[in-house]
């Protein structure tokens, strides 16, 4: 059985998971409509494999509206977690927190780690599909 979080916790959770989901979904869009080849070749020119550039963006797209609306947050939230550590690790870190004359930090990437990470941690919230869908019927 789930435990049951109050509800201004709840509500906190309904806020970091929509405001991260409209983040990816933009983030996820606009490697669309830049162009997924040079996408793909700003990969590459990094060493990371360029096909991954197509995986990303359909992860931040349909993750990012998979969190909005609370279905499969978990499993989502996790992914993109992964895809925050390697864009930490293979582009921000060198650039330091708050960034430089290198471009920016990874500021935003570790707070949209955070985020995600504790939207895997926390289960099904209240207000979100997953919970409307997968709850056990006693439990309602």
């Amino acid at each position: 059985m789930e435990r049951q979080l109050d509800q201004r916790t709840e509500w906190g959770l309904l806020l970091v998971r929509v405001v991260a989901g409209i983040s990816f979904v933009m983030h996820g869009m606009s490697k669309f409509q830049m162009g997924l080849d040079q996408v793909a070749g700003w990969f590459g020119s990094m060493g990371i494999p360029g096909f991954l550039a197509y995986l990303v963006a359909f992860l931040e797209l349909v993750g990012g509206i998979g969190l909005i609306l609370g279905l499969g947050t978990r499993i989502w939230a996790a992914l993109l977690a992964a895809v925050m550590v390697v864009a930490t690790l293979k582009v921000k870190v060198a650039n330091g927190f708050l960034g430089g004359e290198n471009g920016p930090g990874f500021e935003l990437e570790l707070l949209l780690f955070a985020m995600l990470l504790l939207l895997a941690l926390s289960g099904r919230s209240f207000y979100s599909l997953d919970r409307l869908l997968f709850q056990r019927r006693s439990d309602r």
